[in-house]
């Protein structure tokens, strides 16, 4: 059998599960569905992914349209922006009972959003960032950036498992693209938080081009995954989003990339990003 049949089974198996466990522990939109051929059965140990999923974004299924996106590459850790805590749990119920990988999940909400991620208007849904490991996390951060621009921003931060090593692995999402004075004060921030750490994985939508002036301050703590991208715009930058532009990145500090690969999606306006490290 087939890693890609292999995981169908085992989605199949736990769906038939849940229907002998009852009908209050299951649901027909979890029904096992076989992805394209060659997916991994398990998380990738050294594979890692940034997407900012688009909030809000209009269309039907979104939640496991995404879930079905990040099953076919099944990174061991990815992070997520623009990301509403009720869908970031629709999208782990889909990849665990669909496709059979198991996630744990920290977030770094910085916006209380009715209008975004619905809720009751006195308990509005949690908007901002999220980590998704295939290991435990711990040493969960939440800072909120001073500034934020037009909308409040911030980052997080978690220890977790990358290749089989404790890594801190950092998610931001920083302010939009007309305010760089804002994001300069933002990096500034992260970039100060990153070099603490020997070993390090920033995912993030920086909303800015590698040669920015506003990301120098990234670059000299950390480079990309993308090998032939670089802050002095002679490399070539592959684009992640649909205006075909560089603005989500995989900052390493104590890691080589192996592979960096940019997957386009229905499900956003920003691609998948995913790199697979290895040790230096």
């Amino acid at each position: 059998m087939t890693g890609t049949g292999a995981r169908w089974l085992a989605g199949a198996l736990i769906v038939a599960c849940l229907l002998l466990a009852g009908p209050s522990a299951s649901s027909s939109v979890y029904t096992a569905q076989p992805l394209p051929a060659g997916a991994p059965e398990n998380a990738v140990p050294n594979r890692v992914m940034t997407w900012n999923i688009c909030n809000p974004c209009k269309g039907g299924g979104q939640n496991g349209g995404r879930a079905a996106e990040i099953a076919t590459y099944a990174p061991q850790v990815i992070g997520l922006q623009e990301a509403c805590v009720g869908d970031v749990e629709k999208i782990r119920n889909y990849l665990r009972y669909r496709y059979g990988l198991v996630y744990h999940v920290e977030y770094g909400s910085v916006l209380p959003s009715w209008s975004r991620c619905g809720g009751l208007p006195w308990s509005p849904g949690g908007f901002g960032q999220a980590i998704l490991a295939a290991a435990p996390m711990s040493d969960l951060v939440n800072v909120e950036y001073l500034d934020g621009g037009s909308e409040d921003r911030g980052y997080m931060a978690v220890t977790t498992l990358v290749d089989g090593m404790p890594v801190r692995v950092f998610n931001t999402h920083l302010a939009e693209r007309r305010q760089e004075s804002v994001r300069a004060q933002q990096t500034g921030v992260l970039a100060k938080a990153v070099a603490r750490y020997d070993r390090t994985i920033v995912l993030g939508d920086f909303n800015a081009v590698p040669d920015a002036p506003e990301l120098a301050v990234m670059w000299r703590v950390a480079g990309d995954a993308d090998p032939g991208c670089g802050p002095s715009g002679a490399g070539t930058c592959e684009p992640t989003t649909d205006w075909r532009s560089k603005f989500d990145y995989v900052f390493l500090r104590g890691f080589d990339t192996l592979e960096q690969r940019v997957h386009l999606t229905a499900w956003s306006d920003h691609d998948l990003v995913q790199a697979d490290l290895g040790r230096t």
